[in-house]
C-alpha cells in the first residue's frame, strides 16, 4: 500500500472521476478501500487515539508489517496523526484522526453499519453461490468434463 509516488499535479478546472485511472483521486480511494484502513479508521473513531499495541489488538488479526504499513499510508494521506509524548519513559507514542480523518471515518459508518446488519445475508448469498458452482462442477465431471 505504501510506495513512492511521483508529485501529482491537480487541475482544478478537471473534475474528478474515481473510475478514471489516471484521476488522482483513484489512487487515494485505492488507499481507503484497503481493508485494514477502513477497519483502522473504524478502530480510531470508535475507541479514540490508540498506542501501537492496542490499534494492533482491536483490528484482530493484523500483522505488525500491515500494521505499520497501514498507518504509514493513512499518516501520509493526512488522515492519521502519530504523536510522541517524549516526557514518558519510554516516550508515548499514540495514533489519532486528524480532521480529515475523522471526516471519512465518519463517512464509513453508514459501511460499517450496513455490513453489521447485512452480513447473516451476504453469508448464506456465499453458501448458496458455493453449493449451485459445486453441484454445477459435479454434473460437468459425471459428464466427463464435456
Amino acid at each position: 500500500m505504501v510506495e513512492q509516488e511521483r508529485s501529482v499535479s491537480i487541475d482544478p478546472d478537471r473534475p474528478m472521476d474515481i473510475l478514471d485511472a489516471a484521476c488522482p483521486s483513484r489512487d487515494v480511494f485505492v488507499n481507503l478501500a484497503d481493508k485494514w484502513a477502513l477497519l483502522m479508521l473504524a478502530s480510531l473513531r470508535e475507541r479514540g487515539a490508540q498506542r501501537y499495541s492496542e490499534l494492533q489488538r482491536s483490528l484482530g488479526g493484523i500483522s505488525r508489517k500491515m500494521l505499520s504499513q497501514t498507518l504509514r499510508t493513512l499518516e501520509r494521506d493526512g488522515l492519521v496523526l502519530r504523536s510522541v509524548d517524549p516526557e514518558v519513559s519510554p516516550p508515548l507514542v499514540l495514533y489519532g484522526l486528524t480532521d480529515l480523518g475523522s471526516e471519512i471515518a465518519e463517512e464509513t459508518r453508514a459501511l460499517c453499519s450496513w455490513t453489521e446488519k447485512r452480513a447473516a445475508r451476504v453469508h448464506a448469498a456465499r453458501i448458496a453461490y458455493d453449493q449451485r458452482h459445486a453441484s454445477a462442477q459435479g454434473m460437468r465431471a459425471d459428464s466427463g468434463g464435456e
